[in-house]
């Protein structure tokens, strides 16, 4: 598949996730937990006419025309296909499956199901190098003008909006959106993380050939070699380094059982990697 394609299909699944965390559980009990929709929740308070699909694709197409002047043309066509398709994927759900009530009645348990099927599909979304727009352009104008780091410029556009909904609604209810906008951080920075690992494999085998060759060959995969002598026998042996996915692991370790048994290997978790084989480097 076309990388174009499997990018704007992970972004659209992440953007019908986002709509649906958002639709069906943060509206209904009006958690105001930051970003354009928050704010769409706010407005909707007062004009209740207008569905909140509507209000978050009028605010995202102002904040694009604002973030061009301002900011110039630094915004991706992902991002902006994401947010605009967010917004109406939630204008969709409006119309054709309307929540008239909480699910459940229990304000606590709709945040948090709200918030983790919401932030999930911000992960994928982020983690193809777009975003939802929204806060994210105010973010970026505070930090311009104001010179304030972007990740607290998030959090005080955020605030602001939890603050307004506490108006809007009530203290009880702004206090939870301020408890989402929380959680909300920590699962996206989660579920990146978890996209993005890699598996770091140190492997000393008496079958070293056979191991280097079913990396290169059959795994695709590169690998580096050092020399290095044990400090009990005193003998010098190869030691292999490589860097795989998870699934490849697996085979890795099925390979090397079968031929060596007397093996030793150390696998550890790598957060991030960069380079050939893997998330390109100049995309960072």
């Amino acid at each position: 598949m076309d990388k174009k394609i499997r990018e704007y299909i992970l972004v659209t699944i992440g953007s019908i996730l986002v709509a649906a965390g958002i639709h069906f559980f943060l509206v209904p009990n009006n958690l105001a937990a930051g970003g354009v929709s928050g704010l769409a929740m706010v407005i909707g308070r007062y004009a209740p006419s207008i569905p909140i699909g509507l209000l978050m694709l009028v605010m995202n197409v102002i904040l694009f025309v604002v973030a061009f002047i301002l900011l110039g043309s630094g915004f991706g066509a992902k991002t902006i296909y994401s947010s605009l398709s967010l917004s109406g994927i939630i204008w969709l759900f409006e119309r054709i499956m309307p929540m008239n009530a909480p699910i459940t009645g229990d304000v606590f348990i709709e945040l948090i199901f709200g918030i983790l099927i919401s932030a999930i599909g911000m992960g994928i979304i982020f983690n193809q190098d777009a975003s939802t727009g929204g806060t994210d352009i105010i973010a970026k104008i505070i930090n311009k003008y104001a010179h304030i780091d972007i990740g607290k410029s998030l959090l005080l556009s955020d605030f602001v909006i939890t603050l307004l909904a506490a108006i809007a609604f009530d203290a009880r209810t702004g206090m939870y959106a301020l408890l989402g906008v929380v959680i909300n951080g920590f699962v996206i920075d989660t579920v990146i993380e978890g996209l993005n690992v890699s598996k770091q494999v140190m492997i000393i085998s008496s079958k070293a050939e056979e191991v280097k060759r079913f990396i290169l060959e059959d795994l695709g995969r590169g690998a580096t070699v050092y020399t290095a002598k044990g400090a009990f026998t005193e003998e010098e042996k190869e030691i292999i380094t490589t860097t795989i996915g998870r699934k490849e692991v697996i085979r890795l370790k099925n390979f090397i059982s079968e031929i060596d048994k007397r093996a030793f290997m150390t696998i550890i978790d790598a957060h991030e990697t960069l380079g050939e084989g893997f998330k390109d480097i100049s995309s960072i």
